[in-house]
């Protein structure tokens, strides 16, 4: 009796489904029929496009804000002036 070995998927078909899985223009269930895959695969490589296209869009966002720093150590002035507010001041 041989073992039956479980089929691997590239990373390019996963695109590629994972893409029309986020178009909408068929259901998960039509795209399962459609590749001959299990619905639970294609919400699993949906969900990984999503987070890593938000990853994406988050770490340009951090350089952005890193590289409008004017120079290292920079820190914004306190708001309430140089030694700030307390209770015993008033």
């Amino acid at each position: 009796m041989s073992k039956m070995k479980r089929q691997r998927y590239s990373a390019e078909f996963k695109r590629k489904v994972a893409l029309e899985a986020i178009k909408g223009e068929l259901t998960i269930a039509q795209l399962a029929a459609k590749h001959g895959v299990h619905q639970t695969l294609i919400n699993g490589w949906k969900k990984q496009a999503v987070a890593a296209r938000l990853a994406a869009r988050d770490e340009t966002r951090t350089n952005l804000i890193l590289a409008a720093r004017p120079f290292e150590g920079w820190e914004p002035p306190h708001p309430r002036g140089e030694q700030g507010c307390t209770l015993q001041d008033r």
